[in-house]
């Protein structure tokens, strides 16, 4: 039996999506061609390092894009669960934490906001614009397509999860966690402990406000994780989806950031920020792992045993196709 078509609210999520990553895709390849177009200082597209940083944000939207399209497609639901989840967790913690700040930004500060001394205002806009659109239509579309593939992860009722394990990472998540998110929120509200002076003078609101974001998430998330544990229910499925997908994508990018020492990292010492930045991968990541694990506990599904082709679900040799009662 064929998967069913995706129905006009799916196909219209994940049509706003692909579109909104034009602007972004056609910008990085102006970039990545030598075009200097929206750049207030050409020598910033110069390094190595700023190439290899834009061919890959380039394949990280190339990505989003596809990922889009499978969600309107017969064949995006046959694909391999990790194959979409892996992606749309990491681009979904990017993008969320994009569109409030954008947002936010916006109505409290208006577009004179955004602009520095590498990049034009205007570039600022249409890039995150396009990202806050993209970051819509790939939530809707997603939820959308996950309702239909994994129906019983929005249903509440779960039982209580008994694997000693689980609570410990649990716990132990939430503690640095909290020490994570914190630290951003102090950062945010106008602390300066750790922070070089420079780095103090340049910062702005929708840097705070960002900040402010990642914070809030990465307590709700690690708290969701385990109200998990307790019991299933959509709103903690959501929340622990955003804080752990949110703390491992922009943890892995700044570190990204750090590792290559290029134009975008910042010249003054930066000791406390790039700790949190790696405990927020690290969080991130621990939390990623332990939500699929207890989805897969959950799911009921486990891993099939190998079959003959022509053997039926129970093995019982009536030589029907083995994906007879599997799909």
């Amino acid at each position: 039996m064929d998967a069913p078509r995706a129905g006009i609210g799916r196909i219209t999520a994940a049509v706003v999506a692909m579109a909104a990553t034009l602007p972004y895709l056609t910008i990085k390849i102006l970039w990545l061609t030598g075009d200097t177009v929206g750049v207030t200082a050409p020598s910033l597209m110069n390094s190595a390092t700023m190439v290899g940083l834009n061919a890959m944000t380039f394949g990280m939207d190339v990505v989003g894009l596809l990922l889009a399209l499978a969600f309107t497609m017969r064949w995006g639901m046959r694909l391999p669960a990790w194959l979409v989840l892996l992606p749309i967790w990491v681009g979904i913690g990017l993008l969320s934490q994009i569109l409030v700040s954008l947002a936010v930004t916006l109505l409290l500060e208006g577009a004179g906001a955004f602009g520095n001394e590498f990049l034009a205002g205007w570039v600022y806009l249409v890039v995150y614009g396009g990202f806050s659109l993209q970051g819509v239509g790939l939530i809707v579309a997603f939820s959308l397509y996950a309702r239909e593939r994994w129906p019983w992860v929005f249903r509440s009722g779960a039982a209580r999860t008994a694997v000693p394990f689980q609570h410990v990472v649990g716990r132990g998540s939430l503690l640095v966690a909290a020490v994570v998110g914190g630290a951003n929120l102090y950062w945010a509200l106008g602390g300066t402990a750790g922070l070089d002076p420079a780095v103090v003078a340049a910062r702005t609101m929708a840097g705070g406000i960002a900040q402010t974001f990642t914070g809030v998430l990465a307590i709700a998330g690690a708290l969701a994780y385990l109200s998990l544990l307790r019991g299933s229910a959509p709103w903690a499925v959501v929340l622990s989806w955003l804080g752990s997908g949110s703390l491992f994508g922009w943890g892995l990018y700044k570190m990204i950031i750090i590792v290559t020492a290029g134009p975008l990292r910042a010249t003054v010492p930066m000791v406390a920020t790039d700790l949190v930045d790696l405990f927020s991968l690290l969080t991130g990541m621990v939390l990623g792992m332990a939500g699929a694990f207890l989805l897969i506990e959950r799911s009921g599904g486990g891993v099939q045993p190998v079959q003959h082709p022509l053997e039926g679900p129970q093995r019982e040799g009536d030589r029907e196709t083995a994906d007879s009662g599997h799909r």
